[in-house]
């Protein structure tokens, strides 16, 4: 029997199998695309919740970023210093015994701080923070002002009271010569007899100041009573334990590593060289009033008050008998010499615009009605607070001008970034 010849397939038949194989084809080819996608979502997900928040920018500042992770850490490290310092605060309450008054001021300390960790309050003022310090640095660079990282450890060291010599670094200081201090007229002598002027203003009429927060870079140890009068020398050993416990502590605390601690130090010496540099002009003199006052409730009072020294009355006699300003009236409402920017905007004006032995109409503040006489008005000597106050008040109109001029944009995502952690412990909040 002749074997059976093959089957030829048909046209027909093999246009079917090539259909069929570019089905196939087309089937995996789209497979593996929804494969590929569906990866890809996850990948970008992973990458959008992950990986790419923390690089992304919160700000930019003159075209340099701030980054997301570096803006958390610093807010993390603002609430661990706070969340300390409210436990320091709510310990020493419970000590303090159940004095009204005392246990009040307190609680207004610690309802402070609670508000200072809200988080949106405080990730604005952070954020604010580290603009300011990105020019601060961005300014310093144009300068040619550097820190070095020997004086980064110098500065770490003296914020632990080590001194490798033996000895305090002494800190060289840009305050010049006090100019002589004037002699009293024989006005003054005559308003004033056998007067030595004071210095510090009473509390009743200054302006109130604006309450900043200190942030306290290194943590001071806890003083604990000595057990010998024999000093311990603080050796090496013993400051790098003591930096390295600061150090795990604020990893273990606020996530915060060394390198950040360490830039945050360089940050705030390059800070005080620009500060040196920017206001290196500042004059060491300013305008300064001395004045004393007689302060009464109501303006019928203080007019007659005014009716009783013009007619010849003795005023350290009227100030000691209606003076409401218990700090001043036993010296004649005597505030000593103040420069501006020092009082209440109302009563300075007032002080500043008499001349010496004039009387003033009653002047209205918040405090009350106040009748002022000028026993001075001079270009006087700024002390060394009030040099180191002026220049940072220079300083600080500085930054103004720079934040102002500067190219900041900021993201409004920075709002869903802002760290809750540390968090007041359970049982304080």
């Amino acid at each position: 029997m002749p074997p059976a010849q093959p089957i030829q397939p048909t046209k027909k038949h093999l246009a079917k199998v090539e259909r069929e194989r570019r089905a196939k084809k087309a089937l995996l080819i789209g497979s593996g695309v929804v494969f590929l996608a569906i990866v890809g979502v996850i990948v970008y997900g992973i990458l959008q919740t992950q990986y790419l928040p923390p690089i992304q920018p919160v700000a930019i500042v003159n075209g340099e970023e701030i980054k997301t992770k570096d803006f958390q850490a610093r807010v993390r490290y603002e609430r661990n210093n706070l969340v300390k310092q409210y436990q320091n605060i709510y310990q020493t309450m419970q000590t303090a015994g159940n004095n009204e008054d005392i246990q009040k001021y307190f609680k207004q300390n610690l309802d402070e701080i609670k508000s200072q960790l809200d988080p949106q309050q405080l990730g604005e003022r952070m954020l604010e923070t580290m603009i300011a310090d990105t020019l601060i640095r961005q300014e310093a660079a144009k300068r040619g002002i550097e820190v070095t990282e020997e004086e980064v450890d110098r500065a770490i060291q003296e914020e632990f009271g080590f001194f490798p010599t033996g000895q305090p670094t002494s800190t060289s200081t840009s305050f010049p010569t006090l100019l002589p201090t004037s002699t009293l007229s024989a006005l003054q002598r005559t308003l004033m007899p056998e007067f030595t002027p004071t210095i510090t203003p009473t509390e009743a009429i200054t302006a109130t100041p604006t309450n900043t927060p200190t942030q306290t870079l290194i943590p001071s140890p806890t003083s604990v009573p000595s057990i010998t009068p024999t000093p311990t020398v603080y050796t090496l050993e013993k400051y790098k334990r003591d930096y390295q416990f600061v150090v795990e502590t604020y990893k273990r605390d606020a996530d915060f590593s060394e390198e950040e601690l360490r830039g945050l130090v360089k940050t705030e010496l390059l800070k005080n060289k620009l500060m040196d540099a920017v206001t290196k002009d500042i004059p060491v003199t300013q305008e300064k009033v001395w004045a004393r006052h007689i302060l009464v409730k109501d303006e019928a009072t203080a007019q007659n008050v005014l009716k009783r020294l013009q007619a010849g009355e003795d005023w350290f006699t009227v100030a000691k008998e209606v003076s409401e300003d218990t700090g001043s009236k036993d010296n004649g409402g005597d505030l000593g010499w103040f420069g501006r920017g020092v009082m209440i905007k109302e009563f300075e004006d007032a002080a500043f615009n008499l001349k010496i032995g004039e009387i003033s109409k009653p002047v209205k503040t918040t405090f009350g009605w106040h009748i002022i006489q000028c026993l001075g008005h001079e270009n006087r000597s700024l002390n060394a607070y009030e040099y180191q106050q002026a220049k940072s008040a220079e300083f600080q109109k500085y930054l103004e001008k720079l934040r102002k001029e500067a190219d900041v944009k900021i993201f409004d995502y920075w709002k869903e970034r802002v760290p809750t952690t540390p968090a007041l412990p359970e049982g304080l909040s």
